[in-house]
């Protein structure tokens, strides 16, 4: 493969040994961060390639070149139209007519439309080569409709046509679908792998940041690299992450205000999971454990975990992020500012 597309070690591992399996479908699971899109991309191209290795794919080919121009006939990529913009994949002319005239916004779902074009792909005869591919990305993207509508693609596939769908959210499928794939659940990096491949990343995209900072954001991460990543790239502080907790307790905003609303929520949740785990006994996984204020009550904390939850399913709803802000800051305060360190030694 070439050194553009040179996967992280652990990924590199588990490709090598997803060639060697066969069926018509693979389902990527795990969470979010731990390469499911970089895998899946390498699959389909490995599966494509004019001279593939045990490796993957040889990165010189024809077929090679197609796939990362984005351009090769055999290959369909179904996403959500935000995520094709993002990734630089085609969108069909009638959706990219809609999107340029602004007739709608890009859909953040995979469309039922899109779902049928999949269809309409399987039963093309082949461009070139003797198989076709279809990567779903990320899969729990397809609602109701648009899974219903590849079910059967999926299950009796024409000629060699090869699924494999990414997820970091498998539980969300349909069990229709989940049922027709074989599963491979994604593997955790050891952390001094994942910081190495961090210091990697970091140097080739110009991020600046040190050992200490990297480390935090593998923290703030949950041990997922892609995600830490995209931490030091948004430039998180060790200091401004540690300083979240206490913050909070006290309803100062100020450390979370310029993020979007989903971040700023994913960190709430993630400070509650280390209270609860801090108020059990065990080791808090995002957090450093003098960063922490005193936990209330566990049945306080599992009523905010609830609430939390809860509020991710309407997170990406065109609500006022201010007013949703001062919602969030105002319940954190109110369990947790008199449950302070400061407070309780008084």
């Amino acid at each position: 493969m070439s050194a553009d597309h040179t996967l992280a070690p652990w990924l590199q591992r588990q490709l090598e040994s997803l060639l060697h399996q066969r069926g018509h479908a693979l389902l990527l699971t795990g969470p979010s961060g731990l390469g499911q899109y970089e895998l899946g991309l390498a699959l389909a191209r490995a599966w494509l390639c004019d001279q593939p290795t045990p490796q993957g794919a040889c990165g010189q080919c024809e077929s090679c070149h197609g796939v990362d121009v984005r351009t090769h006939p055999d290959l369909c990529a179904l996403m959500p139209e935000t995520l094709s913009l993002e990734l630089d994949w085609p969108l069909d002319e009638s959706t990219q007519k809609d999107l340029d005239e602004k007739k709608r916004k890009p859909s953040k779902w995979i469309r039922v439309d899109a779902a049928r074009q999949v269809v309409g792909f399987a039963q093309m005869t082949r461009s070139r080569g003797s198989t076709k591919v279809v990567l779903v990305y990320p899969a729990e993207r397809l609602n109701v409709e648009s899974a219903n509508t590849l079910l059967k693609t999926l299950e009796e596939p024409l000629g060699n046509l090869r699924f494999v769908l990414a997820t970091g959210a498998a539980h969300s499928l349909l069990p229709t679908i989940r049922s027709r794939c074989q599963t491979h659940a994604l593997q955790w990096p050891e952390a001094s792998e994942a910081l190495a491949w961090l210091e990697r990343q970091a140097q080739a995209h110009s991020i600046q940041g040190d050992a200490a900072q990297r480390e935090v954001c593998l923290a703030a991460a949950g041990g997922r690299p892609s995600d830490a990543l995209a931490w030091m790239a948004a430039g998180l502080q060790p200091s401004q992450w540690q300083g979240i907790p206490q913050a909070v307790a006290r309803g100062d905003w100020g450390l979370l205000s310029d993020w979007e609303p989903a971040r700023q929520l994913t960190v709430l949740q993630q400070l509650c999971h280390d209270l609860m785990a801090h108020a059990s006994g065990a080791e808090p996984r995002y957090f450093a454990p003098s960063s922490l204020p005193t936990p209330p009550r566990w049945a306080v904390l599992a009523t905010w975990a609830k609430e939390l939850s809860e509020a991710a399913k309407t997170v990406e709803h065109p609500y006022s992020a201010g007013l949703l802000q001062e919602a969030w800051a105002a319940r954190a305060k109110s369990l947790l500012a008199s449950r302070t360190p400061e407070r309780a030694s008084r």
